[in-house]
């Protein structure tokens, strides 16, 4: 739609195109994972399941999907705790000081990853906490931080404050009205927040790579590695489940929308 009428022809052309530009190669994977060979290719004499059964059967694939589930639960709860927070907060002050406080949590988002990881190699050098569960969790938690300080504070623009002054009137405390009344209100954009802090900390590799060896082998590592040694079609069926994940977090981020907006 554009000024109120429909996209014209061109318009939705371009739409298409750029929809299909971006989906093809991720839909390529499907038909790799399902491939007969022993290597990345095509399905040649028929599709195949033996792939998704290595995966399941994989000790070291196993435990690098376990090892990523828990450092992305690890990262999404200090995001969420520090995020939401940071955004109550600013909403709470309402002056000019509480934007730069915005703009410094965005940080993570505006700085290249590279060169945030360079800064995190050196100074998890001085913590020892390179090449480390807590290390990578804190990581991948302050990256995640942006997702929801941005998710929080869009629901905390649509909050009514007389809500909270007619809360504290009757004789509420400050604890009181944020567990009773401001929490429940916003829960929709704080399960947001935590639903892409989850999903960016289980696809993160660049700090993995910098900050972790061989003691803290996540998923997205783990296929790096395997691209780097072997081209094993597992990576392939290990793709497409992470696209399904994926595809599943975003369609529950998807339902808590709508039913926020009801």
């Amino acid at each position: 739609m554009t000024g109120g009428h429909p996209a014209g022809p061109l318009a939705r052309l371009l739409a298409w195109g750029t929809v299909l530009y971006l989906l093809l190669p991720i839909t390529i994977v499907i038909p790799v994972s399902l491939t007969d060979r022993r290597y990345l290719s095509l399905p040649e004499e028929g599709l195949s399941l033996q792939h998704y059964a290595r995966l399941f059967g994989s000790e070291a694939w196993l435990s690098a999907i376990g090892q990523s589930l828990w450092i992305a639960l690890g990262a999404t709860a200090v995001a969420v705790a520090a995020g939401t927070l940071c955004a109550i907060g600013c909403w709470r002050i309402g002056r000019r000081s509480s934007e730069l406080v915005r703009v410094l949590m965005l940080l993570p988002l505006i700085i290249p990853g590279i060169v945030y990881a360079i800064g995190l190699y050196r100074w998890f050098g001085w913590l020892d906490l390179l090449d480390r569960v807590l290390g990578v969790t804190l990581a991948h938690g302050v990256t995640g931080i942006p997702y929801v300080v941005i998710t929080v504070s869009t629901a905390l623009a649509a909050f009514d404050p007389r809500l909270e002054q007619a809360a504290r009137g009757m004789g509420a405390s400050l604890g009181q009205t944020l567990r009773w009344v401001i929490l429940p209100r916003i829960a929709p954009g704080i399960a947001s927040g935590a639903i892409f802090a989850f999903i960016h900390s289980w696809d993160e590799l660049v700090l993995v790579l910098f900050i972790a060896s061989r003691r803290v082998l996540t998923l997205p590592r783990k296929i790096w590695d395997g691209i780097n040694e072997n081209l094993d079609p597992t990576m392939a069926a290990v793709a497409v489940l992470l696209i399904l994940f994926t595809i599943l977090l975003l369609a529950l981020d998807g339902m808590l929308r709508a039913r926020s907006g009801r």
